[in-house]
């Protein structure tokens, strides 16, 4: 037993308190008394955590046992404090309605040693291991959560840690480079958060999957990949599918980052109007990532050098993006761009 177990005995006739007191003392108990109802609800009110036991006689003025127990039991602070009633009624009304109102037990009086000792420790532990198991629940709880909480971020680890080779990959055989991806992660992430709709947990998931918009370029033979001139329409159709194929390779997994690199890879072509690959996805329709990605992409890869093509003004590149408001863009992301295209700029000035 806990040291210290503290029980409040209340009646109001003190030579029952000091009968009950002197058969309790020598076992480890802690006493408080009160000698009416009202002095007990007050005691218990202002600290339910100090009592592990009440012993609470039912026949007192003004406020009588039963009375005391109906509101402690409707009081959530106060309705896991045992109840022993203390008692010479010993009907089965008086019983009944005691029991009803949440006692857990009932005492006669006078008062048998033995009995009332027995009974009291009984409770006194039975709460006691109430409250070990409800701490060590709640404990248990929050260990859980928090298990669960480095689970969940070693698997968000492990996802940018594929993301990151898987990007190096593509850097190595194609013609995007890491300050093309990180530019454009950025630019997405910043779009994100912005758009009023998103939140902080869209942006940093758009900044981790972005990279991966062009994986799928690692299924397209080098040939056509790298390709100096224009495509030809069967070599546009096999280079169309790098979307497709990148979904095909990202979609097995259910893990956000992952999941949202495959909705990328697979979306960030396809346009406002329709006329986009590879399903002509139209408005909103295309996920709201693709639709990101889409303008972030498009904007980099103009406003820089490729070995094909020299770097646009990014006059040029801003008159373009508002010229193909509601066709090849999201007019309210175009919005948003051009509203902080200072932003977009300093973004643009990374090398």
């Amino acid at each position: 037993m806990v040291p210290q177990s503290r029980i409040l005995i209340v009646d109001d006739v003190v030579d029952n308190i000091r009968v009950a007191m002197n058969i309790l003392k020598e076992h480890n108990f802690d006493f408080s008394f009160a000698t009416n109802g009202a002095d007990a609800l007050r005691l218990v009110n202002e600290h339910p955590e100090n009592f592990d036991l009440i012993l609470l006689d039912v026949m007192m003025p003004q406020l009588d046992g039963f009375e005391v127990c109906k509101q402690l039991k409707t009081n959530p602070r106060t309705m896991d404090v045992p109840i022993i009633f203390l008692t010479a009624k010993v009907d089965i009304d008086s019983v009944t309605k005691g029991f009803a109102l949440g006692g857990l037990d009932y005492i006669t009086k006078p008062f048998h040693a033995a009995e009332l000792l027995a009974r009291v420790k009984t409770h006194v532990d039975l709460h006691q291991a109430k409250v070990l198991l409800k701490y060590n629940n709640i404990a248990l709880e929050v260990k859980a959560r928090f298990e669960q909480k480095r689970l969940l971020s070693e698997l968000e680890e492990s996802q940018k840690e594929i993301i990151c080779v898987l990007t190096e990959l593509m850097e190595a055989t194609s013609d995007e480079t890491g300050k093309h991806i990180r530019r454009v992660s950025e630019s997405a992430a910043l779009l994100a958060r912005y758009h009023e709709a998103l939140t902080d947990e869209d942006a940093h998931i758009l900044y981790h999957a972005a990279p991966m918009h062009d994986i799928g370029k690692l299924t397209i033979p080098a040939e056509i990949l790298h390709k100096p001139g224009r495509y030809d329409d069967a070599e546009f159709e096999i280079m169309k599918q790098h979307t497709s194929n990148a979904f095909g390779l990202l979609n097995w997994s259910d893990r956000r980052l992952l999941k949202a690199a495959a909705i990328i890879a697979h979306e960030h072509h396809e346009k406002w109007d329709g006329t986009g690959y590879p399903r002509g996805l139209r408005g909103t329709e295309i996920h709201i990532y693709g639709r990101i990605v889409a303008l972030a992409d498009v904007f980099d890869a103009l406003s820089h050098s490729r070995r094909y093509k020299t770097a646009w003004s990014i006059s040029e590149v801003v008159e373009y993006i508002k010229n193909l408001r509601e066709k090849q863009f999201d007019p309210y992301l175009v919005d948003i761009f051009i509203q902080h295209i200072d932003d977009f700029i300093d973004i643009a000035k990374i090398t």
